[in-house]
């Protein structure tokens, strides 16, 4: 799979990455005595090269960032094209036969499709999904989390908790949907961290790999989430 695989690439490249920066660094440390630079001209001088040969190494592996995102860029698009036309089928924009299907087309307690889930059940069950993918990505060994990484991280966290209220209030069709999506992701998301998987799939191993991916999430979430004594 080239799209999850690129980001395990990129991981890999990191140790590379540092090496030539510090080599690259030392090198225009001393062209520039050599010919006078001032600190201004150094550090660009620096970051034009830098940004030459980092593109040479996403050439060389074939890992540009861009293609990890590839399928956000498509799912996104995709998961709000869906939920619009669930709801136009819920409230009867399509037609009234399409509606009246959709309200006795349901299963176990949410039988009407049209109408909200008033146990609350699918939505406190998107949002639980949705904070577990949240704290299993967050869960994974870093050698470093960047200020960004932390806030999007957050904001995603925020975002899995709104998602409740909202669920609450839209067609069980649409709650439905979206819990449904968020469990493929949760499924993707356990089965990527997977020994036998990524091997099956040629995803290179990286520093942060572990055999025993599911036991460390269990054992992260556990001390996470432990009450302090």
């Amino acid at each position: 799979s080239p799209l999850p695989s690129c980001g395990y690439f990129l991981e890999n490249l990191q140790p590379e990455i540092k090496e030539i920066a510090k080599r690259l660094r030392y090198e225009v440390s001393v062209r520039g005595k050599q010919l006078g630079w001032s600190e201004k001209v150094a550090r660009f001088h620096f970051s034009k090269n830098m940004r030459r040969i980092v593109t040479e190494l996403y050439i060389r592996d074939n890992c540009h960032p861009f293609k990890a995102t590839l399928l956000l860029w498509v799912q996104v698009p995709m998961w709000l094209c869906v939920s619009l036309a669930l709801r136009n089928c819920s409230v009867g924009a399509v037609s009234s036969a399409v509606q009246e299907q959709f309200s006795s087309g349901g299963a176990l307690w949410f039988t009407d499709l049209t109408a909200p889930d008033s146990t609350w059940i699918l939505p406190v069950s998107l949002g639980l999904v949705n904070l577990l993918v949240v704290e299993i990505f967050a869960s994974q060994k870093k050698v470093q989390v960047s200020r960004f990484q932390k806030l999007v991280t957050n904001l995603f966290r925020v975002v899995s908790v709104v998602m409740i209220p909202i669920a609450a209030t839209v067609p069980s069709s649409m709650a439905l949907y979206w819990l449904c999506s968020s469990l493929v992701g949760l499924c993707h998301s356990l089965l990527l961290r997977s020994p036998r998987f990524r091997r099956l799939c040629c995803i290179p191993r990286t520093s942060s790999d572990s055999d025993t991916p599911y036991r460390d999430i269990v054992a992260a979430l556990a001390s996470k989430y432990s009450l302090r004594k």
